[in-house]
C-alpha cells in the first residue's frame, strides 16, 4: 500500500528489479504479507521493478529463496540515504559548518570605528568616551547597548557637543558629531599703546582710539610708539586701549635659488604585478618576490576587501603593479629659472608678511651662475601692517 509520500521519504525507498522465471507469483506473497510496494511495473525481458520501503527490503530474502528469484536495486531515495551520502562527506560539511560559524563570528565583532562632524573636540577625545560606553575595537556587537542609548551616553561625557549620532553597518561603527556653536569669549583689552614691529616708512596711519604719534613717511624702528594709549595733558590724563591701523614699507632681501634643469619622469610601459593577502594592518606577499629589477618606478595599489551587504570583514586582497619610470632632465633657460624663482620668492615674501602686503619694489642686487643652478640676491619692498600691542604698566602711587 503506497502512503504518504512525504512519510515515504523521511521512511526512506528503495526501487528495486526482480528476475526470475516465477518473479509474478512474489508479489501475492508480499501482498499478503503487508509488504509497502508500488509503482510495479513489468519490463519486456520479464522482469519485474517496483518500489518497496526499507523495512520491507529487509524482510523480502526468504521470499526470494521460496521462489527462486533474485534482486537487484536500481535506485535508493529518502533520507536515511541522504544522511549516508552526509556521512561520507562529513569533512567537507564540516569544513563548510567551520567556514560560515567563522564568518559570523568574524562579522560579530568590532573592527574599525570612525568619527564624522568633529572641529574643536579631537578624534582621541571622542574615541575615550565612546569607549567608556563600551565602543572600541573587537566588541562584541551584540554587548552593544542601542544606537540611541550609546549617542546619549556619549554626549552626555561630551560637554562640546549639540548632537551625537552612533550607526553601526556591519562591522564598522560610525560616531557622527554636531559641535556646539559657542560665542567667542569678548576679549578683555587692557590698556596699551600701538608700536612699530619692524624698521619701516610709514605710508598710512589710522587711529581710532589713542593719540597717533607718527605721521607719513616718518621712518620708524621698531620698538616706536605709534599711536598712543595715552591721550590727554601731564596734568590730566588717562589710559585708553590704542587701536588704529599703521601701514609701512619694508625691506628684504632674498636669497633665489633656481635649479636649470627640470627633472620628469617618463612611462616606458615595463610592469610588474605583486599581490598580498591582507589581514587588519597586515599583508602576506603571494606574488612578486625578489629585487624589483626596474631602477626607478612608481607602485599604484589596489586593495579589496570581503563583504556582503554592508558587512566588512578585514580580511582582503592587495594588488600592487608596479610601472617601470625613467627620469628625463631638461634644460632650462637662464631667463624662465629667473622669473620662475622670483615669482616663487615674491609669493612666499607676501604669504609671510600677512593679508593686506603689497610689493612696491624689488631690485636684482647681484646674480651668479653656479653647479647647475642660477643664484640671486634681490631686494624686496614690501608694504604691510606694522602695528604690534604693547602693554601699558600702571604702577600704583
Amino acid at each position: 500500500m503506497k502512503q504518504s509520500m512525504f512519510i515515504t521519504r523521511l521512511r526512506g525507498y528503495v526501487r528495486i528489479q526482480i528476475r526470475g522465471s516465477e518473479c509474478e507469483r512474489l508479489i501475492n506473497p508480499m501482498m499478503e504479507k503487508g509488504f509497502s510496494i508500488w509503482d510495479i511495473q513489468a519490463t519486456p525481458e520479464g522482469k519485474l521493478e517496483c518500489n518497496i520501503l526499507i523495512k520491507d527490503f529487509f524482510r523480502l530474502k526468504p521470499l526470494l529463496k521460496r521462489t527462486g528469484c533474485r534482486m537487484h536495486v536500481l535506485e535508493r531515495y529518502g533520507l536515511p540515504f541522504f544522511m549516508e551520502r552526509l556521512g561520507r562527506r562529513k569533512f567537507f560539511f564540516g569544513g563548510m559548518a567551520a567556514f560560515i560559524i567563522g564568518i559570523y563570528v568574524l562579522t560579530s565583532f568590532v573592527w574599525q570605528i570612525s568619527v564624522e562632524g568633529n572641529d574643536r573636540i579631537t578624534d582621541a577625545q571622542i574615541l575615550e568616551a565612546a569607549s567608556k560606553q563600551g565602543i572600541h575595537m573587537f566588541q562584541w556587537k551584540l554587548k552593544l547597548k542601542k544606537t540611541e542609548v550609546l549617542s546619549r551616553d556619549i554626549q552626555s561625557l561630551l560637554p562640546g557637543t549639540a548632537w551625537v549620532g552612533v550607526e553601526i553597518r556591519g562591522t564598522h561603527v560610525t560616531i557622527k558629531v554636531v559641535e556646539a556653536t559657542i560665542p567667542d569669549p569678548r576679549k578683555l583689552m587692557n590698556p596699551r599703546n600701538l608700536v612699530a614691529s619692524k624698521n619701516a616708512l610709514v605710508t598710512e596711519i589710522i587711529s581710532d582710539k589713542g593719540k597717533p604719534l607718527v605721521k607719513p613717511n616718518t621712518y620708524v624702528r621698531k620698538g616706536d610708539v605709534l599711536i598712543s594709549g595715552t591721550i590727554g595733558d601731564e596734568q590730566n590724563n588717562q589710559v585708553v586701549v590704542a587701536e588704529g591701523k599703521v601701514k609701512g614699507v619694508v625691506w628684504y632681501t632674498s636669497r633665489i635659488e633656481a635649479p636649470l634643469t627640470k627633472t620628469y619622469k617618463v612611462y616606458t610601459g615595463e610592469t610588474a604585478n605583486r599581490n598580498y593577502l591582507v589581514w587588519g594592518t597586515r599583508a602576506l606577499q603571494l606574488s612578486g618576490y625578489g629585487k624589483m629589477r626596474f631602477e626607478h618606478f612608481e607602485t599604484i595599489p589596489e586593495r579589496k576587501s570581503v563583504a556582503w551587504r554592508s558587512w566588512a570583514l578585514p580580511i582582503g586582497w592587495l594588488h600592487e603593479k608596479v610601472m617601470e619610470v625613467n627620469l628625463v632632465e631638461e634644460p632650462i633657460e637662464a631667463a624662465n629659472a629667473r622669473k620662475s624663482g622670483l615669482e616663487q620668492a615674491r609669493a612666499k615674501l607676501l604669504a609671510a608678511s600677512g593679508a593686506d602686503a603689497r610689493l612696491v619694489g624689488e631690485k636684482i642686487l647681484h646674480e651668479k651662475t653656479e653647479n647647475g643652478k642660477i643664484y640671486i640676491d634681490v631686494h624686496f619692498e614690501v608694504e604691510e601692517n606694522i602695528a604690534e600691542e604693547q602693554p601699558i604698566v600702571i604702577r600704583g602711587e
